[in-house]
């Protein structure tokens, strides 16, 4: 009985694996290959239009390139639909292991396409705005190869040249005031052979998927009856014209060449990800490790000692003592619990931070381990919009216990306050970014659905869970503070300049920052020029380094509060802990002037929108961060001494 229980238990595993590896949706990058035999068509499908000058995506069909009989867009998850991409299949007819001299693309070898002026005006704005072409074949994304010669000695740089991968290929290139358009493809594939028995057929993966573009006038390409054409000679062949003033007429054409390489199916994303500057980022990361853990060290040695002699003198019971007055941040323990204006807001925010603390911690960790990488498209995006939603829970539970250790009552109002607060700034900026884009017709517009779905997730996923998690942090038993609060409360004495609070956040801000501004750049560049980010071992390393160093910081800028006998630490604390999201702002303001080509007004109010967006998350996530690693040590001080 225990044996056939057994096997029917094993029956039903092998049954949903199969099931799960039939089924489409299910695919983890590195585990489902697709195999072709010989003739086997290769689908190229369509991404989208990309510009790092206008940050506006649009889809394929947006210009007037060759369509097949049946446009048919594919399913996207919502990671995809937030980024722009609008999947779709192309009239390219490729097979696996076949060659193609040049075909038209149009089944109108004769009668070339004649764009309209409004649709040649389109297609110069676009070159003009600098848009890539994205193509993906097998989930490959098509790129274009570049080569030059890197700084070596002559007689090296004759035998080798670097190569370089630009993502998608350009639509066309400007010479003067005229406008030429890449209406010829020249698809080269890369594919591994598989080993197979002697009497099976061969099969084929593909592993790369390159593109040369070019520009080839009508006249030049001599195509026949059967859609075949020919190319000119590379020196005498003139490039297609678009004149923006009047009617055009051209032909669009592609060749494929398929060429065998010794790339496994498993390593082809490494051609996309391959990086120019890799020893600059170890030696950054390396150097930004060993400054912070030295920094930090000195900080806790100070700290650390300069506590033991505070509370030795405090604890001591001599008749010195009476006739002494106290000083420091002995003084202030009767006022340093002391419950905080806008208890509710500063919980709320708290509880915001921790749970876009949960979010990032875990989804740089899946990352880390290799399940969010750049094939599977979308999920990056995905698994932090759902995350987000779900630790709405741990968000409540430390809301609801803190609100509760600051003498607050109405719990049903600072649950909706935790649940609402800093989402729904999130969702307002986006909403009117959102309109801005649709004004533009962009495919990185969200469509309603979608944003009513994500209203869906807000008001049905997050608000209950983060109520749930309120209404236990609140039942929970308070925090509890070593010392009693006094009733009138103390007066603070005149402050220094340097304890302004403005003076405090430039000077916290800086120690994070410089532990992580060399990823900022490489985070910037994946977001804003189309690049893959991949490395998050690195972002791993760096998110823990920040931690330790917020941390710190916050300690040593509330000792010092204390000691100057200004007891308002709560609000203070969070406030100078985020002092690094102002340095984040300053360095967005800086790539925007030194890196970005972005002139027209709405891709700029973009930019400074989600910049907003990603300075007020991260001033969240670090003042949160700072928060408790203060509140710890203010009730790990104040136990260590003897209070009358």
């Amino acid at each position: 009985m225990a044996a056939s229980a057994a096997m029917e238990r094993l029956r039903c595993v092998l049954s949903l694996l199969l099931l799960l590896h039939s089924t489409d949706s299910f695919y983890v990058p590195g585990v489902a290959p697709i195999n072709f035999h010989r003739n086997d068509p290769v689908e190229i499908k369509a991404v989208k239009l990309t510009s790092s000058r206008t940050q506006l995506p649009y889809e394929y069909y947006s210009l007037p390139f060759c369509q097949p009989s049946k446009i048919t867009y594919k399913a996207e998850n919502l990671g995809e639909v937030l980024r722009g991409d609008r999947i779709v299949n192309t009239p390219f007819q490729v097979s696996m292991n076949v060659e193609k001299k040049c075909e038209v693309l149009c089944n109108f070898p004769n009668k070339p396409v004649t764009l309209t002026v409004e649709q040649s005006k389109l297609i110069a704005e676009r070159i003009r705005e600098d848009y890539y072409v994205h193509l993906i074949a097998d989930n490959l994304p098509v790129a274009t190869r570049l080569e030059f010669y890197s700084n070596r000695e002559e007689e090296e740089k004759k035998k080798e040249k670097d190569v370089q991968f630009e993502h998608g290929y350009r639509l066309g290139f400007m010479d003067g005031n005229k406008f030429y358009l890449h209406n010829h493809l020249s698809f080269i594939l890369y594919y591994h052979r598989e080993d197979v028995e002697e009497s099976q057929e061969h099969t084929y993966r593909v592993v790369r998927f390159e593109v040369i573009p070019q520009s080839i006038k009508l006249e030049d390409l001599k195509a026949d009856e059967k859609s075949m054409c020919t190319l000119p000679e590379a020196t005498g062949s003139a490039p297609q014209e678009i004149d923006p003033t009047k009617e055009n007429q051209l032909l669009f054409t592609y060749s494929v060449h398929w060429e065998e390489s010794d790339i496994k199916w498993a390593s082809r994303w490494d051609t996309y990800l391959t990086m120019s500057d890799v020893q600059i980022h170890w030696f950054s990361i390396i150097n930004s490790v060993v400054v912070v853990f030295f920094l930090s060290g000195i900080l806790s040695m100070i700290i650390i000692r300069t506590l033991r002699k505070d509370i030795a003198n405090y604890n001591k019971e001599d008749d010195i003592e009476d006739t002494m007055e106290e000083s420091g941040w002995k003084l202030v323990h009767g006022d340093v619990f002391r419950p905080p204006q806008y208890p509710m807001i500063l919980s709320s925010l708290l509880g915001s931070g921790i749970q876009l603390f949960c979010m990032i911690l875990i989804v740089i960790f899946v990352a880390m381990l290799g399940m969010l990488s750049p094939s599977s498209r979308g999920a990056l995006m995905t698994t932090a919009c759902f995350l987000f939603m779900f630790m709405g829970v741990f968000g409540g539970f430390f809301a609801g216990r803190l609100y509760r250790t600051l003498k607050g009552h109405r719990w049903k109002k600072g649950a909706f306050c935790t649940a609402t607060l800093y989402p729904g700034v999130v969702f307002g900026i986006c909403f009117v970014l959102n309109c801005f884009i649709w004004g533009k017709h962009s495919s990185g517009a969200v469509p309603f659905p979608t944003m009513v779905a994500l209203l869906c997730m807000w008001f049905g996923i997050s608000l209950p869970l983060v109520y749930l998690g309120y209404y236990f942090g609140f039942r929970k038993q308070p925090y509890d503070n070593p010392v009693r609060t006094n009733q009138i409360p103390r007066q603070i004495p005149e402050q220094r300049w340097y304890m302004n609070k403005f003076v405090g956040i430039l000077m916290a801000g800086i120690l994070p920052f410089g532990a992580m501004f060399i990823e900022l750049f490489f985070i910037f560049s994946a977001i804003w020029e189309n690049q893959f980010y991949y490395l998050f071992g690195f972002l791993f390393l760096v998110f823990i380094i920040l931690v330790v160093s917020c941390s710190q910081i916050s300690i040593v800028m509330v000792y010092f509060q204390l000691c100057a006998e200004d007891y308002r630490w709560w609000w203070r604390t969070f406030l100078v802990s985020g002092g690094s999201a102002f340095y984040v702002l300053i360095y967005a303001v800086f790539y925007f002037v030194n890196k970005l080509d972005i002139v027209e007004f709405i891709p700029s109010l973009l930019y400074f929108g989600y910049t907003a967006l990603m300075v007020l998350s991260f001033w969240l996530l670090t003042g949160t961060i700072g928060f408790y690693a203060a509140y710890m040590f203010v009730r790990k001080i104040y136990a260590a001494v003897k209070i009358d």
